[in-house]
């Protein structure tokens, strides 16, 4: 059985405030559609943890600094739907955008440090954009808890601090990357690939992981990261943007794996911007 559709602010309230005065908890899970396992580990971890569970679905144009990526970003409500139906989800919200941004919104939440790195260098913005959007759905659907893939950590990072800094009462959960056999992260972006697109994505997470290998044998970062860009280059990468090894806390740089940190990499393949991380 699907879970109601919600487009409704009003709507959405009337559950929640009925559900907390059962004093039940609320689970949230934040998306842009075009769900995959991933995603649907999120609503399965939501389902654990709380006795409802909320998925939104909400494309947001304030996180995309590139038209074209804005336009071509797939939307599939009705699958998603479906797919979510095994789950036991208990409403989906679908908001409509004058839901999110009424006419004269004129609001921008900004959390400053750790957006200047990696994603937010290339993608100028993009974090506004996330924080705001966040912020907002944490509000309306008023979620004891929130769950984010660690697939995308610096964004996990950015939300904490924005929840913490902004002391709305919530605790926000991140999960484990889902990967498909190759190793490539599952991503919506990923639809966007071709077969010969696909096989080329899926050497990236092969060749991060040998650079974690050189990095806990003592190897220096500047050293095995030039190796590796090039590596990706050869395997039918078009562009590499960044290959970083930062702290797991803090997001400082790091040049040696002395410290719990993490390796990330974003490059183009295809056609289609590819990001991924994983822990060293």
């Amino acid at each position: 059985m699907t879970a109601p559709i919600l487009r409704r602010l009003s709507d959405l309230r009337a559950l929640t405030t009925k559900w907390h005065g059962n004093g039940e908890t609320i689970g949230v899970v934040p998306t842009m559609g075009a769900l995959h396992q991933g995603h649907l580990s999120l609503a399965e971890a939501a389902k654990a943890g709380t006795d409802r569970v909320i998925v939104t679905v909400f494309v947001n144009p304030k996180q995309f600094n590139n038209p074209d990526d804005l336009a071509n970003y797939p939307r599939t409500e009705n699958e998603d739907a479906q797919k979510l139906a095994p789950y036991g989800v208990d409403a989906i919200y679908v908001p409509d955008p004058e839901e999110i941004y009424p006419q004269g919104f004129a609001t921008t939440v900004s959390v400053a440090g750790l957006t200047d790195v990696m994603e937010g260098e290339f993608r100028p913005g993009h974090f506004d954009g996330v924080a705001t959007v966040v912020a907002k759905l944490f509000l309306q659907t008023q979620a004891d808890r929130a769950y984010f893939g660690e697939k995308d950590y610096q964004q996990l990072m950015i939300v904490r601090r924005m929840a913490r800094d902004l002391d709305i009462p919530i605790e926000v959960i991140g999960c484990p990357t889902v990967r498909e056999p190759s190793g490539l992260a599952m991503s919506s972006r990923n639809l966007l690939l071709s077969p010969e697109g696909l096989n080329i994505a899926a050497n990236k997470h092969r060749i991060m992981q040998g650079v974690v290998q050189s990095l806990k044998a003592g190897a220096a970062f500047e050293t095995v990261a030039a190796r590796a860009e090039s590596d990706l280059l050869a395997a039918g990468f078009t562009q590499v943007e960044y290959i970083q090894l930062r702290c797991a806390d803090t997001l400082d740089p790091l040049t040696h794996a002395t410290r719990p940190a993490r390796l990330f990499a974003a490059a183009w393949a295809d056609g289609v911007r590819l990001i991924d991380n994983i822990p060293v």
